[in-house]
């Protein structure tokens, strides 16, 4: 069983991502994971919630862009089947396709999704993606204490943000307030698609961290940590 006071970790037998990557994600934090549509955003998150789960770390996680069914699809075709994790009460998975949009008549943001109740039972929350549920005009230092207030509760928030979406000066604001940033890239080379985290900042890191970590994915495999691409 992981200990909070120490971080939620995430490692697992099938790849060294945690090995790169600080090895837990620190208790009480704001983690933002910005990149471009295609950058691997959401590869990323059900990589983290899979191996979360795996270390005894209880998960609520919110897609906006896939049904419940077509996310538990996608991540068993990446070798992390998740059902029995929903089953055993450690994961809960929330779609915007149907489950939030039948609990009210209108527009649900960040912050009402935050109040609601499906996630008061978990230690990490994760939201993919934040920056759809995020309203134009949003005051930053308002959403940050909301967080803030979140964390207080002995929960960690994780929040991925396509930057096309979010007003950039606010981006500016939550990402100076983060214990852990990571900017997804991509780049061609020889025709095949290279793809990077760059690990801006990683607070309280219970382990080393590179600054650059490539990385894939393989079906039935999961993620790869790419050690030709980037050391």
């Amino acid at each position: 069983m992981t200990s909070a006071e120490d971080g939620f970790q995430f490692g697992i037998i099938q790849d060294s991502l945690a090995n790169s990557m600080g090895a837990a994600i620190p208790n009480r934090s704001i983690g933002i994971i910005s990149g471009e549509i295609g950058s691997g955003k959401s590869l990323i998150t059900q990589r983290l919630a899979f191996g979360f789960v795996q270390n005894g770390v209880k998960v609520a996680y919110v897609t906006t862009e896939l049904t419940t069914r077509g996310w538990l699809e996608q991540v068993a075709s990446i070798g992390y089947d998740m059902d029995k994790q929903i089953d055993d009460g450690n994961f809960l998975l929330i779609s915007s396709f149907g489950v939030i949009a039948e609990e009210t008549e209108e527009n649900v943001d960040l912050s009402v999704l935050l109040n609601s109740s499906g996630l008061q039972d978990a230690e990490v929350i994760i939201i993919d993606r934040a920056s759809q549920l995020i309203n134009s005009g949003t005051n930053a230092q308002l959403l940050l204490s909301q967080l803030r207030k979140f964390n207080s509760l002995g929960r960690t928030v994780l929040l991925t943000v396509d930057q096309e979406e979010i007003d950039l000066k606010l981006l500016r604001e939550i990402k100076n307030s983060a214990e852990v940033v990571l900017d997804l890239e991509t780049a061609t080379v020889g025709g095949d698609t290279v793809r990077t985290i760059a690990v801006t900042r990683f607070l309280r890191a219970a382990g080393p961290t590179q600054g650059r970590i490539g990385w894939k994915v393989m079906p039935q495999m999961g993620f790869i940590v790419d050690i030709t691409a980037v050391s």
